[in-house]
């Protein structure tokens, strides 16, 4: 696991921090997931823009893809962020080349998502849990404006996806700053943050958000396999039977046929109610 800094600071400051994140991260988890249409006669604005973040090129659309799928169909906005190519992953190719091959399966499989495809600047295994990340990310949910953000859980067992959590989840937090400068303007439209569900990083992930995925399970299916490794034929570990097994195991539980399940904070696991419904 990756260490984190520690920063000694004044119990009282240190505590009023704690307080401000954790009601920031309840107003985001259970927030209400629908917006006002647009004007009649004016260019249709997306109810729900996805920014989907993850740590290699391949991972948000493995775990997180059908469901990106079905958002599209719908006419959300999809936008998927690979922080690192994970251009280490091949041991038949150099970084540099195995780089140039997944940039262009993400934008092919981005483009069978119907998802718009960024790549940030940092390499495989060396993604730094750091301020600087945090603000480049922030600046790129200030440019993107997303309703919702996925990305990885908080723990597991590669250090990047570690990383790429803890990145994501503080800089929603940077975004909605007007302090924090950047290139863009502050933006404080993020209604959730969801962690998506994948077998590296399976310590502590409690699914709680069961999304049904439909029609679009088979456009996910026939996208991700325009990446060379989800085929098999560069990693022995069968990425397409996983999360095609897991999505009927989802959907079972929650009787929608395949589903494609979520983690959310715990401060957001809670239903506040009038009466007994």
């Amino acid at each position: 696991m990756l260490a984190r800094p520690v920063v000694a600071r004044e119990p009282v400051a240190c505590h009023a921090l704690a307080r401000a994140v954790a009601a920031f991260l309840v107003g985001i988890a259970a927030a209400a997931s629908t917006v006002a249409g647009a004007q009649e006669g004016a260019p249709r604005v997306p109810a729900r823009t996805i920014l989907a973040i993850g740590a290699h090129a391949g991972d948000m659309e493995l775990t997180t893809g059908a469901v990106l799928a079905g958002a599209r169909q719908r006419g959300d906005r999809v936008v998927l962020l690979h922080l690192t190519l994970g251009e280490g992953g091949n041991p038949a190719l150099s970084p540099a080349a195995y780089g140039d091959q997944k940039r262009r399966e993400a934008l092919a499989v981005g483009a069978a998502l119907g998802a718009e495809v960024r790549f940030a600047p940092y390499r495989d295994g060396e993604l730094p849990d750091d301020a600087a990340a945090r603000r480049y990310v922030a600046d790129v949910i200030r440019e993107v404006r997303p309703t919702h953000v996925f990305t990885h859980w908080k723990d597991g067992m590669h250090k990047d996806h570690i990383a790429a959590s803890a990145i994501a989840r503080d800089a929603v937090l940077l975004a909605s700053l007007a302090g924090v400068v950047t290139d863009h303007p502050a933006w404080r439209g993020v209604r959730a943050v969801w962690y998506a569900d994948n077998w590296e990083d399976a310590p502590g992930f409690a699914p709680f958000v069961y999304v049904a995925v439909g029609d679009a399970f088979e456009t996910w299916r026939s996208a991700v396999v325009r990446y060379e490794f989800v085929g098999g034929r560069i990693s022995s570990f069968p990425y397409l039977d996983y999360y095609t097994a897991l999505a009927t195991v989802r959907g079972a539980v929650a009787g929608k046929g395949r589903a494609v399940s979520f983690a959310i904070e715990p401060f957001g696991q809670r239903r506040v109610l009038d009466s007994i419904p």
